[in-house]
């Protein structure tokens, strides 16, 4: 007799391992359906009379600012860098990095399809807000390749060191997990027990989703590809990479299978033609003179009837008076600014952690990639470079831009020397691909939490893995709420999935529905 499982737990245990798409499978197959995400309508009453000012440039600063001005209102945004957009900056030729210590200007070949997106990089498809507006500032969009099955998982422990296809790692992985999962389920009961029918439609789903034989065992599949034939004769499958050597790789046995998350890395994801800046200045040529570059923001007080805004420019400072004050500034540097907030709002502000992302990239001297028919896609490495990225577009160019490092937590990339991190990105690059050193040229990297103006990337709310406290909570919920009605805090930082464009423009649209429901109730 098999232990009983939930409906719950087995979901539970299928996500750990076989990642967001497993669990759509089952949950389809037992008929639950996930809801759908549609675009927000924006109605904005006309208004020829209000000022808002606005701190910062990022997409949730200019979305208000796009809206509103679309409504009549009078904006003004205070941007401290040179450039508009935030963490969504792409490198090209000419592109100053301005980290601090690590001063940087790209001298990439000046070619459209030579740039990398330092910042956000991807658009799923199930963002519909950020699609909405790429559409009507008519950005350009192209498909981006988020998993190649033909790029490659590197481990020292594993395979010796030597790389292995994405499709033979997580075919492999996917099988023996559901192997296991099949044999797991047995006759177990659920919350309510399963009926003969759900366990034949959750046998057979794990029997397709496995590719496991009639006997619910994994012997291979032919998804990782053909060792032999497969075209003009019969094809042979590959040998199957063991259990064992695949829980050798650090990464973790679900890495590659769970590349397709639902809410971020797929299903479908796009980005803009040339570039994720194709967006922001979408905004900005639009907003043109409304924007006041090299104006850092030192002083926020809010009144009765307003909000005034101190600034510098030109050595100058000058203050803004308006209506009302829509504020992207990231939580750590506001609340280093003076400001008459009430103290629970500034505890708030001050609890907010943010994350230590890092990135870097070079210009590769010819398309190698493509000679192991890798064409987009991502090679993971264990190893504090953890990904690389090839280029979905411009195919069999001459030339094309490698994301050479992602690490989400930017291990210890600060106390690096730039030198001293280009040759860490060669060194563990190149157990991948032999000639990877050589191809590599004019390597740019950026720490997200040593740039001026930024000093940390996505904000971090919970403080345990296991979810939000009450505390967090309230005063999430707090920081939702304009102070005085006047000052409103937007961006991700003010929504419970950050690190997304779609979370800084629905953070934008919570603040600007509150606002027309304000201004409408206004006498007249």
């Amino acid at each position: 007799m098999t232990n009983p499982v939930s409906r719950r737990e087995f979901l539970n245990l299928l996500g750990a391992y076989g990642g967001t798409s497993a669990v759509l499978q089952a949950g389809a197959a037992l008929g639950f359906m996930p809801s759908s995400s549609q675009a927000a309508e924006i109605t904005l009453q006309a208004n020829n009379g209000k000022k808002v000012a606005i701190l910062g440039t990022g997409i949730s600063a200019l979305t208000t600012a796009w809206e509103l001005t679309k409504a009549g209102y009078g904006c003004t945004l205070l941007e401290a860098s040179h450039r508009p957009g935030g963490r969504m900056f792409t490198v090209r030729s000419g592109t100053v990095i301005d980290e601090i210590g690590n001063y940087q200007r790209c001298e990439w070949d000046n070619d459209p399809h030579l740039y990398f997106n330092a910042g956000a990089a991807r658009i799923p498809s199930i963002h519909s807000n950020v699609l909405k507006y790429c559409k009507e500032l008519e950005v350009e969009l192209q498909v981006f390749v988020n998993e190649s099955k033909t790029a490659w998982v590197q481990d020292d422990a594993m395979n010796g060191g030597k790389p292995v296809r994405n499709t033979d790692y997580s075919s492999s992985m996917q099988g023996f997990i559901s192997e296991m999962l099949s044999k797991a389920l047995g006759d177990s009961q659920l919350d309510s027990s399963l009926t003969e029918s759900e366990s034949e439609i959750l046998l057979s789903m794990l029997r397709r989703f496995g590719d496991l034989n009639e006997d619910m065992l994994y012997k291979g599949s032919t998804r990782a590809g053909y060792g032999s034939g497969g075209f003009l004769d019969h094809g042979t499958k590959k040998d199957v990479v063991a259990l064992r050597d695949l829980l050798k790789a650090r990464n973790g046995g679900s890495v590659m299978v769970t590349t397709q998350e639902g809410t971020g890395s797929g299903p479908l994801l796009m980005q803009p033609v040339g570039g994720m800046d194709r967006i922001i200045y979408a905004f900005a040529n639009r907003l043109r003179d409304r924007i006041k570059f090299r104006a850092p923001v030192t002083e926020v007080m809010v009144r009765g009837d307003g909000v005034e805004v101190a600034y510098e420019q030109n050595g100058v400072t000058e203050v803004l008076k308006a209506d009302y004050c829509f504020n992207c500034i990231p939580s750590h540097l506001m609340s280093g600014i003076p400001n008459n907030f009430p103290t629970d709002y500034s505890e708030a502000l001050n609890y907010i952690r943010r994350g230590r992302a890092y990135k870097a990239a070079f210009q590769a001297k010819e398309r190698f990639w493509e000679k192991e028919n890798i064409y987009g896609g991502i090679t993971w490495v264990n190893a504090p470079i953890q990904q690389i990225w090839y280029p979905p577009h411009n195919i069999h160019g001459k030339k094309g831009v490698v994301l050479a490092a992602y690490n989400f937590g930017g291990a210890n990339y600060t106390e690096m020397s730039q030198e001293d991190r280009i040759e860490d990105l060669l060194k563990h690059g190149e157990k991948v691909h032999p000639n990877y050193r050589e191809m590599a040229e004019k390597p740019m990297t950026i720490a997200w939490h040593r740039m001026n103006h930024m000093l940390g990337c996505a904000p971090r709310w919970a403080r345990d893995r296991g979810g939000w406290s009450d505390k967090e909570e309230q005063m999430y919920e707090t920081l939702r709420q304009p102070v005085n009605g006047r000052h409103y805090l937007i961006g991700d930082q003010s929504t419970q999935h950050s690190a997304w464009m779609e979370s800084a423009i629905q953070s934008a649209h919570h603040a600007l529905a509150d606002l027309d429901q304000r201004v409408r109730s206004e006498p007249a």
